[in-house]
């Protein structure tokens, strides 16, 4: 009798444990998108500068989260038609509902440079939800541009956000392996040289908060990027 109470025990806890163990994942597939409506400030400001400014033929589009918009594109690419679309701490949940302010709305760009999916996972958000809203805004690009490049920037890795590396790292992975399989799809891994300065990187590629990137971290992210702009926008699609 004390064996099989025993076991019963054993087998409540295990059953405990696997549950405890489980739950910071049920958490996440349970993570809501943020409501859009919180960067109507931001998408104003989009619509102001469209009414006073002409968007360039052929642009280089930047699309993505504050890592995009704290980005002087225009100083690092001067000899590109570049337009930023990047505001606050976007979600791609953020991008598909304002799709036709940051995306639709731009005549066919020469090639879109995409970061998101770093708030996502902070957010909650798993891996396999990052990869399938990346597909997701892919199909909404594709539609609308079918010969258009897409490039997109690994999401990376951060001092402040670096107990969340292992599933940022996982999305990468997935989005990497649907990158492969289109060509008009193209992965930058801006990790390894990243990590290459230090696990996490080194405070010399942050701003203050270690989220967001310095002038340095941006140099590096340029000198990175500019070959496959060039390559994207000089290789026909298919």
């Amino acid at each position: 009798m004390t064996h099989r109470r025993n076991a019963l025990t054993r087998l409540g806890f295990g059953t405990l444990t696997a549950l405890i163990c489980l739950l910071p994942l049920l958490r996440a597939e349970e993570a809501k998108d943020p409501d859009p409506a919180r960067f109507a400030g931001e998408i104003e400001a989009f619509h102001s500068w469209d009414a006073r400014n002409a968007i360039p033929a052929h642009s280089v589009l930047f699309v993505g989260s504050s890592t995009i918009r704290l980005w002087r594109t225009a100083e690092s690419f001067p000899d590109l038609p570049v337009l930023n679309r990047g505001f606050g701490g976007a979600q791609f949940s953020d991008l598909l509902h304002f799709r036709q302010d940051v995306l639709l709305k731009i005549p066919e760009p020469a090639c879109i440079v995409l970061y998101c999916g770093d708030n996502d996972i902070a957010g909650g958000k798993t891996a396999d939800r990052v990869a399938q809203d990346f597909r997701a805004f892919v199909a909404a690009a594709q539609q609308a541009f079918p010969h258009t490049p897409l490039i997109y920037l690994a999401i990376k890795p951060s001092r402040s956000r670096w107990a969340i590396w292992p599933e940022q790292q996982r999305a990468n992975g997935l989005i990497a392996d649907l990158c492969r399989a289109d060509p008009r799809l193209h992965f930058a891994d801006i990790a390894p040289p990243m990590l290459a300065t230090g696990n996490p990187p080194a405070e010399t590629l942050f701003a203050k908060d270690g989220l967001h990137l310095n002038n340095e971290g941006y140099a590096l992210w340029t000198r990175l990027l500019r070959p496959l702009i060039d390559q994207a926008r000089e290789t026909p699609a298919p």
